[in-house]
C-alpha cells in the first residue's frame, strides 16, 4: 500500500500497539533488479512489516545527477508495492530519509551492505527508541549503474 508520510506515521502507532515489529529500508529503486528484490525479502524477514521509503524524483536528481532516475518516483513506487515482501511504500524528498524515520520509528532499520551501522542515517534515532540496525549483503555485481552501464554499451 503507498501511503503518505503522515497516514504512515500514524498507521505505525496502530502496528506498534498491535506488537508488529516493524522494518524500515529506503533507497532510489530506479530500475528494480534481483539485487533489490533479494534484498526486500530478507528485510522482510526481520520483522512482521517492511515499509520501503522512496526518494522522489528530484532527491534522486541531487543524489544521482541530471540523467536520473530513469523511472519516475510514481512508477518507481508502484513496482515496490507489487512485491510481495513490502506491505508499505511512501515517497521522501529529503536527501536523507532522518525525518521519514524519526516519524515512522521502526523496530529495525535495515541497509545495504555498502554501509556500516555507523553510516546508516537514522541508526542513532532507532536505536535511541529500542530498534537495532541491521546490513544486509549486497548481491554481487547487481546494481542499476550496471544496467544503465550495460544498456549504454548497447546503444
Amino acid at each position: 500500500m503507498i501511503l503518505s508520510r503522515s497516514e504512515l506515521a500514524q498507521h505505525c502507532q496502530t502496528l506498534r500497539t498491535q506488537g508488529k515489529r516493524i522494518v524500515f529500508t529506503n533507497g532510489c529503486f530506479d530500475i528494480l533488479h534481483v539485487g533489490h528484490v533479494t534484498y526486500l525479502q530478507q528485510a522482510r524477514q526481520r520483522g512482521d512489516i517492511l515499509i520501503v521509503g522512496v526518494n522522489t524524483d528530484a532527491s534522486v536528481r541531487r543524489l544521482k545527477g541530471e540523467s536520473r532516475p530513469v523511472n519516475n518516483e510514481t512508477d518507481r513506487a508502484i513496482v515496490l508495492d507489487a512485491l510481495r515482501s513490502v506491505n508499505y511504500v511512501t515517497l521522501f524528498h529529503e536527501d536523507t530519509p532522518l525525518e521519514l524515520i524519526t516519524a515512522l520509528l521502526p523496530n529495525v532499520l535495515v541497509k545495504g551492505g555498502d554501509y556500516t551501522p555507523s553510516t546508516v542515517v537514522g541508526a542513532d534515532v532507532v536505536m535511541q527508541h529500542g530498534g537495532i540496525v541491521e546490513i544486509i549483503p549486497l548481491v554481487e555485481g547487481k546494481s542499476t549503474t550496471n544496467i544503465i552501464k550495460s544498456i549504454e554499451r548497447l546503444g
